[in-house]
């Protein structure tokens, strides 16, 4: 621990950073943050992340600072671990140390660093951290019912929300004056590759040109696809070639079948979905869009995620037409062929607008504009030489 004084006069308004904090569970996140971090260059950037090493190419303007993974972590004692929960806080138990550390670290560098926006994606508590420490927040939306006092705590303190994501796919029950705090970017993803025609795929894979190709995909960040249920669809299309893509899980008392093949963790998942007919995904935020930026008939089956996200995305996918949800499994041959022959009548062509291009420069953008009306004529920092901190 090092004392450290305050700056003794403003930094410029285009050199103020900007903190920015990723949740490591999945991959969405920090590529998000990457696309968006590349758009606001020069301006510097501190990611907080409690795993680095999920950041693939960040720009020269962005840093990393690792903080605690305080997420399972015990309490230190049976009766701290008793104390009641905080309404006002989604996930903050007492007496875990990750926890305090991770709320040092960030609190410390707000008060050293005095950024122009903190952006949260995502954590209600650390959206409200960073208003407690009267610095202006950004916080990333997602889908979901979230309307426990946690979440619209962090919402009514937010200087702005980003939804990462086309209105087009907003849930019908978001209330109006949240919608008037959202800036929708469209569908942001980093994914610049061309996408490769279907004939051109399975070649690169050396899949059967002719056949009938079912794609079931997962992301990182559940548990991942059940192969059981995938067995029935198999057997439902004895002609067809069933490929699960990413993690799965076996329960045990699995029939393989020659149609059905587990590739497993790839690099090249749009390969993949570019050879497919007709894909089955668990729609979480990036996946969604990357299937979408492809097109194909889509069949939604949310894995369960807190507050509901994957569901509430699921139906809106479908109230737009542009994909089947289905809340289960199936169970039957009929489940899968009912759910098969719907994918084939949903409105493919229109999955495109869901993905917006430019949508990581228009979150930049955002950010950028956002920072000067809150920002443009402010005095100068009021804390004077002297003044001194510990420095985590």
């Amino acid at each position: 621990m090092s004392a450290q004084q305050f700056p003794t006069h403003d930094i410029e308004l285009s050199q103020r950073p900007i903190g920015y904090f990723v949740h490591h569970h999945g991959h969405g996140h920090a590529k998000r943050c990457q696309a968006i971090a590349h758009q606001l260059y020069p301006r510097p950037v501190t990611i907080f992340c409690a795993i680095p090493e999920i950041f693939s190419s960040l720009p020269e303007n962005a840093e990393v600072i690792q903080i605690p993974d305080f997420h399972g972590k015990q309490a230190r004692s049976e009766q701290l671990h008793k104390e009641p929960t905080c309404l006002a806080l989604d996930c903050a138990p007492v007496g875990v140390s990750a926890i305090r550390g991770t709320g040092g670290i960030i609190a410390a560098w707000l008060a050293r660093k005095d950024p122009a926006l903190f952006v949260v994606d995502v954590s209600a508590e650390l959206a409200l951290l960073g208003r407690i420490c009267s610095v202006p927040v950004v916080k990333i939306r997602m889908h979901g019912d979230r309307q426990d006092a946690a979440h619209q705590a962090a919402y009514s303190a937010c200087a702005a929300m980003l939804a990462p994501f086309s209105e087009l796919l907003e849930q019908d029950d978001w209330p109006d004056h949240l919608r008037k705090r959202t800036f929708y970017t469209g569908g942001l993803i980093d994914t610049r590759e061309a996408i490769p025609s279907k004939a051109e795929a399975r070649q690169k894979l050396s899949l059967p040109d002719t056949q009938q190709i079912f794609v079931v995909v997962a992301g990182n960040g559940g548990v991942g696809i059940p192969i059981a249920p995938v067995t029935l669809a198999a057997r439902a299309y004895p002609d067809a070639l069933w490929l699960t893509v990413g993690k799965s899980v076996r329960y045990g008392h699995e029939t393989d079948f020659s149609n059905l093949v587990d590739v497993g963790w790839v690099d090249n998942v749009n390969d993949y979905l570019a050879a497919a007919d007709l894909v089955v995904a668990t729609p979480g935020d990036t996946l969604t869009h990357e299937i979408a930026r492809i097109g194909r008939p889509l069949i939604c089956i949310p894995e369960w995620c807190y507050y509901d996200e994957q569901t509430c995305k699921a139906r809106a996918l479908a109230a737009k037409n542009l994909a089947v949800y289905s809340p289960t499994w199936p169970g039957s041959f009929a489940q899968w062929r009912t759910l098969v022959d719907k994918a084939y009548q949903c409105n493919v062509a229109n999955q495109s607008q869901l993905v917006d291009n430019d949508a990581a420069s228009r979150a930049a953008k955002f950010l950028e504009d956002l920072i000067q009306k809150l920002w443009r004529n402010s005095a100068p920092d009021e804390l004077i030489a002297g003044i001194v901190y510990d420095q985590c």
